[in-house]
């Protein structure tokens, strides 16, 4: 996915349609002079509703449509007919589209699933005719509701990709080259710091035509939590993978530490996360030999599976998918 293409956060202004006012009527012919209340009800104001789309990606449809406005319903009339209603407003949005007050923070709701609909701004009801007043005791009610207004409010809508695997590590641990090796996806590839802006997913090929998809998100520094470096605005993918693949190069000066340092920085962001199942891949491991390999080995220190991996040399990949497949679907 293009950097310049990738929006994941957007704050619009909506507002849902007014519902229709009642009728005061009448009911009139020539055979009938003086005849009962028949006003009819007045219509819905339009919503503004979200709805899933498995085929979109991100938010950048929506980047430059700040105001959304729905229609108002139509005023009701003569024979107890009801105003039309007022035109909904459909907003597609990908999977995993979490929308939110502007102001508080509440969340609304999240659409998680293709063809999903969820109102995120209810139209105003229509105001009653005159026809629904009408009693023993007030045989001509000469008055009828008006429409309920519409809603005017700021949302936010947040993005958080929905990926079965994601990639967590330092920037330049190898990310985007293992997501290069493993799928179709050409993520930007340099020997510098913060080549990923941009998360980037990629569909892994399993065995017997299954597959599952993996997301490479930007670089985690110390502190990131804090908002350091991406900061936040990035740890937020993580909420919707399935497993976490950990990576550390083979160079590091200490890989436990290192592994230690970006599993604080997601329990410091959120607790939750450390309820995911994890995995350990060091990266580069053809810059060492088998002796060093087994020496680095046995002075890694952690509770979580250990593989070593090179996304340029082949090594380790078929065993790594069979883990994650594995951990996936346990």
């Amino acid at each position: 996915m293009a950097d310049q293409n990738f929006v994941d956060y957007v704050k619009i202004c909506g507002r849902s349609g007014h519902g229709g006012a009642g009728s005061t009527h009448f009911h009139r012919d020539k055979m009938t002079a003086k005849g009962g209340p028949d006003g009819g009800n007045g219509g819905r104001g339009g919503h503004i509703i979200l709805k899933g789309n498995q085929q979109m990606w991100t938010l950048l449809h929506l980047k430059y449509r700040k105001h959304i406005i729905a229609g108002n319903g139509g005023v009701g009339s003569a024979s107890r007919s009801t105003g039309a209603d007022g035109e909904d407003v459909i907003l597609e949005v990908p999977l995993g589209t979490v929308a939110k007050n502007a102001e508080t923070g509440e969340v609304y709701f999240e659409i998680s699933e293709d063809g999903e609909t969820k109102v995120l701004f209810p139209g105003g009801r229509g105001g009653m005719g005159n026809e629904n007043f009408k009693s023993a005791t007030m045989q001509t009610p000469r008055f009828s509701q008006p429409g309920e207004p519409g809603i005017t409010e700021w949302a936010i809508l947040e993005l958080k990709i929905l990926a079965d695997v994601g990639l967590v590590g330092f920037p330049n641990a190898g990310k985007s080259t293992l997501l290069a090796s493993m799928t179709a996806a050409k993520p930007e590839i340099a020997d510098y710091a913060f080549t990923t802006l941009v998360p980037n997913l990629g569909i892994v090929s399993y065995r017997d035509g299954r597959s599952f998809i993996m997301a490479d998100i930007p670089g985690i520094i110390e502190d990131a939590h804090k908002g350091r470096g991406l900061g936040v605005r990035f740890l937020r993918h993580i909420e919707r993978n399935a497993v976490l693949l950990f990576m550390v190069a083979a160079d590091s000066n200490d890989i436990t530490k290192d592994y230690h340092i970006l599993l604080k920085e997601l329990m410091l962001y959120n607790p939750q996360l450390m309820d995911k199942d994890r995995i350990l891949a060091v990266t580069k491991s053809d810059l060492i030999d088998e002796e060093l390999q087994e020496l680095i080995a046995k002075e890694i220190d952690v509770d979580i599976p250990v593989i070593f991996i090179s996304a340029v040399a082949n090594k380790g990949i078929t065993k790594l998918k069979d883990m994650l497949w594995k951990t996936i679907n346990q």
